[in-house]
């Protein structure tokens, strides 16, 4: 926990609309617990698909700063999930990142949990010991179409009414019948808020990113403006809605919204995100071909999916340290696709991965830059708008 808040509240006050963050968000640690707790822990978070876990006793981890998730289907059939912290005395329960289990067992003193989170037996306690009050503490959990969201807040921020928004708008690519085709980590030396930041603007897009410059028009919204009537036809062709929802920043998260969706155009001669522009996997859903388009969703801030005809692209921004961040990339495709008929890892990963190994480099240098004392927070860019809309919710969230 911040114990100095009257500097967080000087560091929050002193930023300038329009403006960069000041140096200490990125190099403080006081500011970095105080995201964990005050943001991370109180956002919802897109933790997995329900591909991974098809079975009672199917459960998988996810870990962010030194929180640990256990994400598990009941002997029911019903998704819970659990902070990795047995009652006892604090251990983690689940040591391994994926797997079936019958039972928690705890590793240190063998307490033992169900799968629900209900405390079995607590080994040697005694007779006035009551196992109903040490249970596993539950996160919250929503299924949004396959996408498993968890928020471990005690009064989770509202999120049902932006999913109904976005739900007729995203069911035609079947999110709920995807499976993980690939994931890949690439480890960056910076505060996870810079990550974040890089991936929600598209000013470096050209300079930085020759390949994905090559097929993608965010980075020149002047060449995307011509071709956006053409997609819209295309893209209805293949049944796909249109409609833009931009309902993001801390008027829309107390709204219950905090959703994104918009498809854009690739260049001509890309039918989706490939090498070539050649498809790379069956259609998704219930499309019927492939539009030449590419669609932005977001989840709140965090929660980030790029979505062609044929696969999706999940990106995760998860900090480790104050200054360190994964950048977890995950591609899915159809469930029934199957490798090699339908697919090759290597072509489907390989626009996102070159593009996330430049992510890495320019991240990289940014917080190197911003460790200088001498860094002052520059002016934001009109294409850095998905920037200055983070910040208002996330300095909301953090004010103490």
């Amino acid at each position: 926990m911040l114990q100095n808040t009257d500097e967080i509240a000087r560091l929050i006050h002193s930023h300038r609309e329009g403006f960069a963050l000041p140096r200490e968000f990125y190099t403080s640690r006081e500011i970095y617990e105080r995201d964990i707790d005050a943001y991370w822990n109180r956002s919802w978070l897109w933790v997995g698909h329900v591909s991974q876990i098809p079975e009672p006793g199917d459960y998988f981890l996810f870990d962010y700063g030194p929180e640990s998730i256990i994400v598990v289907r009941d002997r029911d059939g019903e998704v819970h999930a659990h902070l990795n912290v047995c009652r006892h005395r604090g251990s983690r329960v689940c040591v391994e990142p994926e797997g079936k289990a019958r039972l928690f067992v705890c590793p240190y003193h063998a307490w033992t949990f169900e799968l629900s989170g209900k405390l079995r037996s607590g080994r040697a306690m005694g007779q006035d010991f009551d196992p109903g009050d040490y249970g596993l503490f539950p996160a919250h959990v929503i299924v949004f179409q396959g996408l498993i969201l968890v928020c471990t807040a005690d009064d989770p921020p509202p999120i049902q009414e932006g999913l109904e928004r976005l739900a007729p708008l995203s069911a035609p690519f079947g999110l709920e019948n995807l499976k993980i085709a690939h994931k890949t980590v690439y480890p960056v030396p910076a505060n996870w808020k810079l990550a974040l930041e890089n991936y929600m603007e598209c000013y470096h897009c050209a300079p930085s990113h020759q390949e994905y410059a090559k097929s993608h028009t965010l980075k020149a919204p002047q060449d995307m403006e011509k071709l956006v009537e053409p997609l819209k036809k295309r893209s209805e062709g293949i049944g796909l809605p249109t409609v833009i929802l931009s309902e993001t920043g801390p008027d829309a998260k107390a709204l219950g919204a905090d959703v994104y969706y918009r498809r854009y155009p690739l260049y001509e001669g890309y039918q989706t995100g490939s090498r070539d522009g050649t498809p790379l996997a069956p259609p998704l859903g219930s499309l019927t071909g492939y539009d030449g388009g590419a669609t932005d969703i977001q989840i709140g801030a965090l929660n980030n999916f790029l979505v062609y005809a044929d696969h999706v692209v999940g990106y995760r921004f998860i900090p480790r340290g104050l200054q360190e961040t994964d950048i977890e990339v995950i591609w899915l495709v159809r469930g029934d696709a199957e490798e090699p008929k339908d697919y090759a890892t290597q072509d489907l990963t390989w626009l996102w991965h070159v593009t996330s190994l430049d992510d890495e480099r320019i991240i990289r240098h940014n917080q190197e830059g911003v460790n200088s004392y001498h860094f002052r927070p520059g002016p934001l860019a009109d294409m850095e708008w998905g920037i200055r809309g983070f910040y208002k919710s996330y300095l909301e969230m953090i004010r103490v």
